[in-house]
């Protein structure tokens, strides 16, 4: 039978009862975040020797370092060359191997138009040059320069080779000073666009105000002018050429002209 007297007991109970339960979840919060704490701590030393075998073996070990240089298309320049001014040296890190200086280094010998530097993990890095092309000869004291479009000597020769066209720099310009001239490129690309069975009888080119002349072995002379229009000045000149004239200026195709 209940009464006034037994809701304080009541009550009591149900205080201890929630008690006990508070203290409990508690307890399993405590054990909980022991737990997390241990893991993010497992974790965090985990990464730590990750991080740090990663290094070794980048760094310290044997394991990854430059073991062979690998140097592709030369013909001009000997490799032995290209690897001097590399100047990677075997048993370097590959994690060290700075590939924009190196391809720096190597960008700065003459004859190399470009140059591609890659790591080929585990040990080897490839050097890809590729080596400026003469087009043009120019007459020099004992011999001939050939040059590039750029205007850069690709190397010298005592005799000219048969099928490169003289170029005819400006009077009293010097080698020197065609590095970088456009006529150079100007005279360059012409040949190229040139009809191929005029190309091989070209025996020098000069550009005299701009304007891109060719002389033929026959003796012939072709005014082609600037590099535009090329497909229509190729027409015209062969069909002007029927005629067997002595010259011919093609540079506006509208209007060319020849002479006897």
């Amino acid at each position: 039978m209940s009464g006034p007297a037994s809701e304080p007991k009541a009550r009591a109970d149900a205080w201890t009862e929630e008690r006990g339960t508070s203290d409990e979840g508690r307890q399993r919060l405590k054990a909980r975040r022991r737990r997390a704490s241990w893991r993010t701590a497992f974790f965090g030393l985990a990464m730590v020797g990750i991080v740090a075998a990663v290094a070794w073996a980048l760094l310290g070990s044997r394991l990854l370092v430059v073991r062979s240089v690998v140097v592709t298309g030369t013909h001009l320049v000997p490799s032995t060359a290209v690897l001097a001014m590399a100047g990677v040296k075997p048993g370097t890190p590959m994690v060290r191997v700075d590939t924009a200086q190196v391809q720096a280094r190597v960008a700065s010998i003459q004859q190399v138009q470009s140059v591609q530097v890659v790591k080929s993990w585990p040990d080897r890095v490839v050097i890809k040059v590729r080596e400026r092309t003469a087009t043009l000869a120019v007459a020099v004291q004992r011999g001939f320069d050939l040059i590039d479009p750029a205007g850069v000597v690709v190397r010298w020769s005592a005799t000219r080779p048969g099928r490169m066209p003289l170029y005819m720099p400006v009077a009293g310009s010097a080698v020197s000073a065609l590095r970088g001239d456009p006529s150079v490129g100007m005279a360059s690309a012409v040949l190229s666009e040139l009809p191929a069975r005029l190309r091989a009888s070209v025996k020098s080119v000069s550009v005299p105000d701009g304007q891109v002349t060719v002389l033929l072995s026959s003796g012939v002379t072709v005014v082609w002018g600037d590099t535009g229009r090329a497909s229509d000045k190729a027409r015209v000149l062969d069909i002007l050429m029927s005629t067997h004239a002595r010259y011919y200026d093609v540079s506006a195709p509208g209007m060319a002209m020849t002479k006897q």
